[in-house]
């Protein structure tokens, strides 16, 4: 889906190493992530923080994704982009327990 897309495949220690590194910065920014999710809720008082956040979401998908592409057009998608960026945060922090690591290998395993 990005724009630099090499086909190759991932080894295993990268692959948990990438979740180490997930997990701990999840960790770091749980509050600022719990801040965007009550933002959602709370429309009246939070909307900046939400509308902040989903514009630099859909800013990052255009310059670093192959928008072309039909997965990062649906990406785009303003009904669906709330969805999925709702569906990321909170399993971000989720992750951020003692069983975070296998919480988010589990997860990308589904996806």
């Amino acid at each position: 889906m990005r724009k630099s897309y090499v086909n190759n495949n991932i080894k295993q220690k990268e692959f948990d190493a990438l979740i180490k590194i997930t997990v701990e910065m999840s960790r770091y920014l749980y509050p600022y992530i719990r801040e965007i999710l009550k933002s959602k809720e709370d429309h009246e008082d939070n909307s900046v923080i939400w509308n902040d956040f989903n514009k630099r979401f859909i800013e990052l998908i255009k310059e670093r994704f192959n928008i072309d592409s039909i997965r990062v057009k649906k990406l785009l998608n303003q009904a669906e982009t709330d969805e999925i960026i709702i569906k990321y945060l909170l399993t971000l922090s989720l992750c951020i327990s003692n069983q975070g690591n296998q919480k988010l290998k589990k997860f990308l395993f589904d996806f």
